[in-house]
């Protein structure tokens, strides 16, 4: 299934303050998204936040494409209690770049960057507690990760920490 154009006034707000830092607006399977530029993120969540009435952060993921350039895709769920209405923001983020913690526009993006963190290495610049969230502090490597060996990242983990064998 293909994407549609996302019209109204939203994507056209986001063009108006962003203007080419809004890479495209479309829609897929009726869920309007957003791509834009690393930079425009965190400024754009500002803008949707205080013009629009996007005033809850559902999620924030990340998708990793190993053989692409930028590797990541970071995505960000906004929901409007007031307009009933739900849209992602993406942008791509390459390996080792920092894109700016959202945590001043959205406290609830604390633990949501440590999880993006935990689970994929992307690291938040400006983040107020850029720890692990899921993972022991001692963890080696990123387990969302396409390359993450799990079976032998998980066999020796298990056999050090528990000391039996992990049956995997």
């Amino acid at each position: 299934m293909a994407t549609a154009p996302w019209e109204g006034p939203v994507p056209d707000l986001l063009r108006e303050h962003f203007g080419a830092a809004v890479l495209e607006t479309s829609s897929y399977l009726e869920q309007p998204f957003a791509v834009l530029t690393l930079p425009a993120m965190v400024p754009a969540l500002e803008m949707l936040q205080a013009e629009a009435g996007f005033d809850y952060l559902v999620d924030i993921t990340a998708v990793d494409y190993p053989k692409r350039t930028p590797r990541f895709d970071l995505v960000y769920i906004l929901y409007s209690h007031s307009r009933n209405e739900r849209i992602r923001l993406k942008a791509a983020v390459g390996l080792g770049e920092k894109p700016l913690s959202a945590v001043p526009v959205f406290l609830g993006a604390n633990w949501l960057e440590r999880e993006v963190y935990d689970m994929f290495g992307i690291e938040f610049s400006g983040h107020p507690d850029p720890r692990r969230i899921l993972m022991p502090e001692e963890w080696t490597g990123f387990p969302l990760r396409k390359d993450y060996g799990i079976v032998e990242m998980d066999n020796r983990w298990v056999q050090a920490n528990l000391g039996i064998e992990s049956g995997q």
